[in-house]
Order: C-alpha cells, then structure tokens, then sequence
C-alpha cells in the first residue's frame, strides 16, 4: 500500500468523526438512486408502452409485457419504499402499508396517463414545428419531464419521503427540467424547449398553462428557512396562462390571474389580474389589457 493512502485514509476517517452530519452508516440501506433511475425509465415504459422499447410491442403481448413489468416495478418499488420510511424513523415492520402505499401508486397511473394525453395534445397544438405525437414523446424533453411529474406526484400525495424528490432529479438531470414533485399541475401542460424551467414545491399551474424556457416559478429568499416548510411559497398560475423565456415569478401571495400573458424577461413580485399582459418595455414594465377577440 502506498505510503501516502495511509495518510488519506486516516484524515478522512478523522473527518469522519469530526463531520458527522454527511455520514449515513450503522445505519438501514437509503433508498438506491440507481434503483430509483431504472424504475423511472421502466415507469415510462408503462405510460407509453412501445415508445421506450427497443423492439415493437404488439397488441398481443401488451397484456403480458404490462403485467410483467407491474410486477417488476412493484416488487423494487416496495424495496426502495421501505428504505425511505427509514427516514422517517421507522424501525417496526411495516410491509403491509408499504404493499398497500405501493399497489395505490401502480393504480394510479392509468389517470397519470390521462392528464399525459392532453399534455401531449397541447404541446402538438402549441408548437407548429410538431409533426406528430410521436415526435413529441420521442423527442420534447418537457414531456419527460413532466411525466416523470406526474408520477411522482402520487408518491409525494402518499407522503413518500425522498423518492418523488429523487425521480424529479433524475428527470432534471436528463432535461434540464426542474420541476418540484409537490408542484399541482392542471391538464395540457406545455413546456417548449425547457432547458432552465424550474418550478417550485407549493407552485400551482391551472389547465393549458404554457412555459417556455429558462422560466422560473420561484419562492422569495427569505432567511425564515425551514420554518416555512409546508407554507405556500411558490406562485399560482390560472388557466390559460402563458410565461415566456426566462421570466421570473416569485412568492406563493402571487397569483397570475387566467388568460394573461407574461413577457420574456420579466421579474415578478405582484399578481396580475386576469386578461393582462406584463411585459418589459423600455426597461419598465407595462401591464396592459388584452384585446377581445
């Protein structure tokens, strides 16, 4: 061995008792972010079966292929539930809720994939560069992401810890997409081009919202920290709303009223009433009605 790992090994295993709040052993296993990243891309294999798949998937043997793969999810999703009520500092058995908590997710996604339809619909109807859905699910990163959303909603719902927030991660690392799995997001959902998009835990977007890159739905840096946890931090966006690139909206008191339209750019702290246009113009804003069609 070399003479110089002796000395490595000995100050980090001085470190270790030194900084003890990054240590995690003596300790249950923590949930597995390589479990978790193969769950997500077997996930979006059930939401749109035969576009993720290497070969093509027949009619046939959809209903065995779906039943397989529920079963796989299921089994390594019980595992990975498990370790995250560690957490939680649970220490009793605790297989029956964790079985219970799992199969009310799996029963879940065939409404996840109902909202997808209509994300789908509104991304073909909002981008005329879009030639066909399968292009959008094949190629849109917004999708992905928000289907990875989607999902991990129901787990973040059933008071999962962890998890959601590391499958929103693994979506984020692939998409540039970052998008808090607490967020409540309503249907024809569109995030065009996504890089840089993030949305915030306590965000709530009503139906046909539409995003464009770089947009920030964002709570105020207040020093309160943790004591704001499960506040209401993150703006609301009504229906029909649309953001363009890279505009900044901040604090869970605004509410950007439905069929309004906020211009690239902008930083936000006020709400916006509805059927207004907040733009920047001359290095102010302006907010205008819009015109009636």
């Amino acid at each position: 061995m070399d003479c110089r790992q002796n000395e490595i090994v000995t100050s980090l295993m001085a470190s270790y008792c030194e900084v003890g709040g990054i240590n995690h052993v003596d300790c249950g296993n923590l949930p597995s972010k390589r479990a978790i990243a193969t769950l997500c891309e077997d996930l979006l294999h059930l939401l749109f079966p035969g576009f993720f798949s290497e070969e093509a998937v027949s009619s046939q043997e959809l209903e065995v292929m779906t039943n397989e793969l529920v079963s796989s999810i299921r089994e390594r999703l019980n595992v990975e539930v498990r370790r995250s009520l560690r957490l939680n500092g649970a220490t009793e058995n605790r297989d029956a809720e964790v079985s219970g908590l799992v199969c009310r997710f799996l029963m879940g996604l065939a409404e996840v994939r109902a909202l997808l339809q209509t994300d789908v619909e509104a991304a073909y109807a909002g981008d005329p560069a879009a030639r066909c859905f399968e292009e959008i699910i094949l190629a849109y990163p917004g999708l992905e992401a928000i289907a990875i959303q989607r999902t991990a909603h129901v787990l973040y719902k059933e008071n999962v810890p962890v998890i959601p927030r590391m499958m929103t991660e693994w979506a984020h690392s692939r998409t540039g997409i970052d998008m808090h799995p607490g967020a409540e997001i309503g249907t024809h959902f569109f995030i065009d081009h996504g890089t840089g998009v993030v949305i915030g835990e306590t965000a709530q977007l009503g139906n046909h919202v539409k995003l464009y890159q770089g947009v920030g739905l964002v709570a105020r840096s207040l020093a309160a920290g943790q004591a704001l946890r499960g506040k209401k931090r993150h703006p609301t966006l009504e229906d029909n709303v649309t953001v363009y690139a890279n505009a900044t909206i901040v604090g869970g008191d605004t509410v950007i009223g439905a069929r309004s339209t906020i211009g690239a750019n902008v930083f936000l702290l006020e709400s916006v009433e509805p059927d207004m246009t907040y733009a920047l113009s001359q290095q102010e804003h302006q907010v205008k009605p819009k015109k009636q069609k």
